[in-house]
């Protein structure tokens, strides 16, 4: 459930991991855990300069489809906030209330979707080589192994190579 979050940490970062520490537990779905999975799940990443990622997943919430990201670094952070059903928001004595966020991640992904899609066929028409690449999911991967053995072993992991 978290293999475009590591795609989005490696870009972010910037530099590849080389430890990840992961926990997960069942609190939402018994499904998932009879399927040997998690449904709640947290991973810090760490990069051999010392930068540090952490991920925060969850199967389920009431409120829509959540995907928020910061970036906090010496001069300053970056946030990008959920994007809502509308822009309207109310306030009253008892506080502010707004939409919920997109219930779904093709409401909310559709665009990006499209234009990966159409970068691809421009690189490929092109002779060019795509990006992202066979590597960069190669990568990915690895990453989401060292994960899985980090939550099985309940300790940090190297990331292989």
């Amino acid at each position: 459930m978290m293999i475009h979050d590591l795609d989005m940490a490696r870009f972010v970062l910037g530099e590849e991991p080389v430890q990840v520490y992961a926990v997960g537990s069942n609190l939402v779905d018994p499904t998932i855990r009879d399927a040997g999975d998690v449904d709640t799940a947290a991973v810090i990443l760490t990069t051999s300069t010392g930068r540090i990622c952490q991920i925060t997943n969850s199967r389920r919430t009431t409120y829509g489809y959540d995907k928020r990201l910061e970036v906090h670094g010496s001069k300053g952070m970056l946030r990008v906030s959920n994007v809502l059903e509308n822009l309207v928001e109310s306030a009253n004595s008892t506080g502010f209330e707004s939409a919920r966020a997109q219930p779904f991640f093709l409401e909310r992904f559709g665009a990006a979707y499209l234009a990966e899609m159409e970068h691809f066929v421009k690189a490929v028409s092109a002779g060019v080589k795509p990006t992202p690449d066979a590597q960069d999911g190669l990568r990915a991967q690895l990453i989401a192994d060292a994960a899985t053995q980090s939550w099985q072993k309940g300790r940090p992991v190297s990331i292989a190579r």
